[in-house]
């Protein structure tokens, strides 16, 4: 009984953490351009819900999560995430940061005035993949001409063989 009551508790934060994403992301890949998107992406209190859930989860188990953290090892970390607890703060560790990734990416391309038929599918795989998101933004945005519908590498590729 006991063990299913843990196991509940530790599905309940993992749903809830998913859930306190979700807006954001759908704000950032779906309405780019909407005023409301815009006013509520300019406060970093958009991470704040999966971040405090993060430290509600993680502080009361910290004797559980930290040694392994403090002397790593692979065998170790695998124990820690193979538990509801560890696998719990790691995925709300995931939401936190690749929301703020996200954040950071949409911010950055507005300011850069990248189009967001370019940065939607970067945030979606920023959502799904946080490096491999990040990797392919900072790609684009290094070669991005304002102004411009494609990157200068893809302009210049394209006006080379014509």
């Amino acid at each position: 009984m006991r063990t299913v009551l843990i196991q509940n508790h530790w599905q309940a934060i993992f749903s809830i953490g998913s859930l306190t994403v979700l807006p954001f992301w759908l704000l950032l890949i779906l309405l780019p351009k909407a005023d409301l998107t815009r006013r509520v992406m300019k406060s970093a209190a958009v991470i704040l819900g999966p971040t405090l859930l993060y430290a509600f989860a993680v502080l009361p188990h910290l004797s559980e999560i930290l040694p392994p953290l403090l002397k790593p090892q692979l065998a170790k970390i695998a124990l820690l995430l193979g538990s509801p607890s560890g696998a719990t703060a790691a995925w709300l560790h995931f939401l936190a940061f690749d929301l703020f990734l996200g954040r950071w990416i949409y911010l950055d391309s507005r300011e850069r005035d990248i189009s967001p038929l370019l940065v939607s599918p970067i945030l979606v795989l920023t959502l799904l993949l946080g490096p491999v998101g990040f990797l392919a933004y900072i790609a684009i945005a290094r070669f991005w001409r304002p102004g411009s519908t494609t990157p200068a590498v893809v302009a210049s590729a394209a006006d080379s063989g014509s």
